[in-house]
């Protein structure tokens, strides 16, 4: 567990950039230490271990993201209003902090169990959200009959995938970058009368 708040999120900041530069495996404690301008031995009175940072990162994310989905899924919308509302918070969520989206999608597969397994869970509970709005679009007959599982796996890829091209200081902001999503993937569901 890490401790000390203004430290923690210092931790977290060099860590989860070094992560995404470098990739969890071959980072090393040295070297976030040494971006910390602190001894290893002293990283290790804030953090039991390297893989104890991913841990945070890796469940941290996943909190927001379930807290949103739940979210929707607890408000009374239509369909299409949850799925907008789905797509502009989970873009909004990634772009908030970039670097921790980036190793929450690209490295959480470095837990150790237990860990890993509940990750695992909570991604399932997160795409199990996910296909409740598809269900509820196909049971008010607003998106055609699919394969739920497959409907929320490539909607979770098309706006995951932002992680590997957006840019905070680039032209288009998040606000756009979800309409456009949302427009793209409202396309593919809606069902055409």
């Amino acid at each position: 567990m890490l401790a000390g708040t203004d430290r923690k999120r210092e931790i977290l900041s060099v860590s989860q950039r070094l992560f995404k530069e470098k990739g969890y495996s071959t980072t090393t404690v040295r070297e976030i230490a040494r971006e910390l301008n602190i001894e290893p031995a002293s990283l290790y009175s804030h953090v039991h271990s390297k893989e104890d940072i991913l841990d945070q990162i890796c469940f941290g994310m996943a909190e927001k993201l379930l807290l949103a989905i739940d979210e929707v899924n607890d408000i009374y919308f239509d369909a299409e209003g949850k799925l907008r509302m789905m797509v502009d918070n989970h873009v909004g969520i990634l772009t908030d902090d970039l670097n921790a989206a980036i190793v929450f999608i690209k490295e959480w597969r470095h837990l150790s169990e237990p860990r890993l397994s509940e990750f695992v869970r909570l991604r399932k509970r997160y795409e199990q959200g996910l296909r409740e709005i598809i269900q509820t679009g196909i049971d008010e007959h607003k998106f055609n009959e699919i394969d739920k599982k497959f409907g929320a796996l490539t909607i979770l890829s098309t706006v995951n995938g932002i992680i590997d091209w957006y840019k905070p200081e680039g032209n288009l902001k998040p606000k756009e970058i979800a309409d456009s999503l949302y427009t793209f993937i409202w396309s593919g569901l809606r069902l055409d009368n």
